[in-house]
């Protein structure tokens, strides 16, 4: 089969791997669609992730599919079943599991593989974080899961909550999440962005006011100003991990506020915080990372609902003979005032792009 193998530092190479075949408690989907993230073009820069992925390893970790082998022993699925695998399960026996820290096992089991015709998927994620789809939900949809699961957990461990006002610094593909997540649940949303581009498309997503940087003089004066008597936001998101960005955010929060620190800087990053105005100020600060079983399900259940807009994030499509170039134009930036690709989906089976894909359909039907 073809399959997207990551050889080291921005050498992605389309190859011809073998067939992955189930094991005991497995399953081996058919990809029906995977999408980019900022995570894999992390992994595509640096060349390895420290927990999921080691060089000449299959790439990629947000996918839907169809269920094309059982493994012995599987009862919970059958073949032709449409199912979205997240990228994780824990082992639920070890400290942290017991304590309602899944995201923190200790034996977090990963899994990558994502941009290929096929992949198999491990015993403990089939048991724990495989879910099934609803037949009228796109595979490209449902893939949403992973990322939305990350988010949704951030929320709740904010105490998120309808009728707060929460600032989100960053209008990347998890600070849009970010945005659109809050809005539906009904928290005021205040967006901090830094491109042209990234104005209409905070909004669109639910901001209901956005600053960007280069049209202020102080973007921190200028965020505390649209909140409620000027006090700071009751929460604040850093979606940008950048040591600046995660200074802004305490500084955006009002007192007694919360600021949640999501983005992950390079590791040995460090950052001077004003420990007078954490005190005094009495805020929390904490980080969120990764799901759990409980979270995926709750951001699967809100992507198929009908309220969350899936399609608007997925500004891109490509083949998997054309996933190498879409990394290389994921890490430049283009001008500003162009909006770039928010996610692409990847359809590993089709020949040619989705839209074309669907045109070729409309002709064929109407012949």
């Amino acid at each position: 089969m073809r399959a997207a193998v990551l050889r080291g530092k921005e050498d992605l190479r389309i190859e011809d791997v073998p067939l992955p075949v189930s094991g005991p408690g497995e399953l081996v989907l058919r990809v029906g669609a995977a999408l980019t993230c900022g995570t894999d073009l992390k992994v595509y820069r640096r060349g390895y992730h420290a927990k999921m992925l080691t060089p000449d390893g299959l790439f990629g970790h947000e996918l839907a599919g169809t269920v094309e082998q059982v493994g012995d022993g599987v009862t919970a699925f059958a073949i032709g079943d449409r199912v979205v695998p997240l990228n994780s399960a824990p082992c639920d026996e070890c400290f942290f599991c017991r304590n309602n820290q899944q995201n923190l096992c200790d034996d977090l089991l990963f899994n990558n593989g994502a941009y290929a015709e096929f992949i198999r998927i491990p015993a403990r994620i089939v048991q724990k974080n495989t879910l099934r789809i609803p037949a009228a939900m796109a595979f490209e949809h449902a893939a949403l899961t992973e990322p939305l699961a990350c988010v949704i957990r951030g929320l709740e461990e904010s105490n998120a909550r309808a009728g707060q006002t929460a600032i989100v610094l960053g209008a990347g593909p998890i600070g849009l999440l970010f945005i659109h997540a809050a809005s539906l649940q009904g928290l005021h949303v205040i967006a901090v962005v830094k491109r042209k581009d990234q104005v209409a498309t905070a909004r669109h997503f639910g901001a209901e006011q956005v600053v960007r940087i280069a049209d202020v003089a102080d973007p921190i004066a200028a965020a505390r100003a649209l909140t409620p008597e000027g006090r700071g936001a009751d929460i604040v998101f850093e979606a940008v991990a950048t040591p600046e960005a995660w200074q802004w955010a305490v500084q955006m929060a009002r007192k007694g506020g919360l600021v949640n620190l999501f983005g992950g800087p390079p590791s040995g990053t460090s950052v001077s915080l004003d420990t007078n105005l954490i005190h005094y100020s009495d805020l929390t600060l904490k980080a969120s990372f990764h799901h759990t079983p409980a979270t995926a399900r709750r951001a699967f259940e809100l992507l198929a609902s009908g309220r969350f807009r899936c399609q608007d994030f997925l500004t891109g499509t490509a083949t998997i003979e054309e996933l190498p170039e879409v990394f290389r134009r994921m890490l430049t930036r283009p001008a500003d005032g162009i909006a770039p690709e928010i996610k692409t989906a990847i359809f590993p089976h089709a020949p040619a792009s989705q839209a074309q894909l669907k045109l070729v359909e409309a002709i064929e039907e109407h012949a």
